[in-house]
């Protein structure tokens, strides 16, 4: 099978002639650029400088030396605009606090405070508030909340729109652009439209705005889930319409070249259980992700990617209902997400993408060999039957091991090899 027949069979429920393997399609899949840097020095490949293409998580581009030696099977298309609203392009050198040497955007731009933290700012402007941190020798960017006071009596769903709005030919000939040279790597195709994340915590804020209004602190937002929902109905109804439209257009753009699109990055989960009730789900997320994915099913191919962190057991049956193709990154060890009870219950009818080694423990304190075991094991009970592409949960930090980064890459190969 080649790359792309293997993902789609596993994304069918067909089980390939290997499981499929995804490092760097997404801002969830990724790898940090310290681990980029190691990885190419662990290979023997050309050192050069990681691209940042991702500065919120500090998250580096995979050249294709570097993705034929991980033995990756899918291509991804990035949303054209970072999460601090600018695009990359002109690469400029970037040294970081523990003295790697990067390439940014021409945009990214930042500025020291006298305790050493960093600060980056919207769209590159200086002019504009600062609308990320890192902190002096940190790995990424936090966000920098810029919550305007609230007047109760003024608060205005369009205000809360304000980054949402019809799809540019600039952007429509981007993704033209970037899904043919993805298709042409002969890997599947995961594509960032953006505009389908329904109260993503990382976007609320806004870090993408220079003056961002309407509810941007997080604590308001999710107070808001709660005591506002009439105007986050407002808001969730109003960009379903917007995004709606703007895939018409893409899909057209893209033409029939992508296979999977990520949606959305909303977490709903904590380590023991979830942000919200089943019910509030259901009531004010369900019906917005239900209209995105029944237009990508009766109008595309597309298999489409839910993102959430946590102990989200409970919220996999309405995460079907709702339409969602695929569940991301499967955190395994948060309350009720056991590997074979998962695959049990609801293997025939999502894929786990992800899942395949833990990045709070094992794969950040453990051995290689604690790795190597953990993810066999893995693979032994989500891979039957297809229905599973392996990654980590979630991105593989700055500061993890580069022996247990080889040694899970070295796992999955000797996994495969068995077929």
């Amino acid at each position: 099978m080649t790359s792309r027949e293997r993902v789609l069979a596993s994304l069918n429920h067909r089980e390939p002639d290997a499981v499929p393997v995804d490092f760097g399609s997404t801002a969830v899949t990724g790898i940090h650029v310290n681990a980029i840097a190691g990885l190419l020095d662990r290979y023997g490949l050309e050192k050069r400088p990681v691209r940042v293409y991702e500065p919120y998580q500090m998250l580096g581009l995979l050249d294709k030396d570097l993705k034929k030696a991980m033995g990756i099977d899918v291509e991804g298309i990035p949303a054209p605009e970072t999460l601090f609203g600018f695009r990359n392009e002109n690469w400029k050198p970037y040294r970081l606090d523990s003295g790697l040497e990067v390439l940014v955007s021409e945009h990214f731009r930042t500025t020291k405070e006298p305790n050493g933290d960093t600060l980056i700012y919207p769209k590159g402007d200086l002019s504009a508030p600062p609308s990320g941190r890192m902190p002096k020798n940190g790995f990424f960017f936090d966000t920098i909340v810029r919550q305007e006071p609230i007047d109760e009596a003024k608060l205005n769903p369009e205000d809360n729109l304000e980054e949402f709005g019809p799809i540019t030919l600039e952007n429509l000939d981007y993704f033209a652009v970037q899904s043919g040279s993805a298709a042409a790597t002969g890997r599947a195709v995961m594509a960032t439209f953006g505009g389908t994340a329904f109260g993503d915590i990382a976007l609320v804020p806004a870090p993408f705005l220079k003056h961002p209004k309407g509810i941007r602190d997080i604590e308001e937002w999710y107070i808001s889930t709660v005591t506002r929902q009439e105007y986050i109905h407002r808001i969730f109804e109003r960009q379903a319409e917007i995004a709606l439209k703007n895939l018409e257009k893409i899909k057209v753009a893209v033409a029939g070249r992508v296979d999977a699109v990520f949606i959305c990055g909303t977490d709903l989960g904590t380590q023991q259980s979830q942000f919200c009730s089943v019910d509030t789900f259901r009531k004010l997320y369900f019906p917005y992700y239900k209209m995105v994915n029944d237009w990508v099913h009766r109008n595309t191919r597309w298999k489409t990617f839910k993102h959430s962190c946590g102990a989200v057991e409970p919220l996999i049956e309405p995460f079907i209902d709702a339409g969602f193709d695929i569940l991301n990154p499967v955190q395994i060890t948060a309350a009720g997400m056991d590997a074979a009870h998962l695959k049990k219950t609801y293997g025939g009818r999502i894929v786990f993408w992800g899942g395949g080694v833990d990045t709070q423990t094992t794969f950040a304190f453990g051995t290689p060999t604690h790795v190597r075991e953990q993810v066999l094991r893995r693979m032994e009970v989500l891979a039957p039957g297809g229905g599973f592409i392996f990654n980590a949960v979630h991105n593989i930090q700055a500061t993890t091991p580069m022996d247990n980064i080889i040694a899970m890459i070295d796992a999955v190969q000797e996994f495969n090899g068995r077929k």
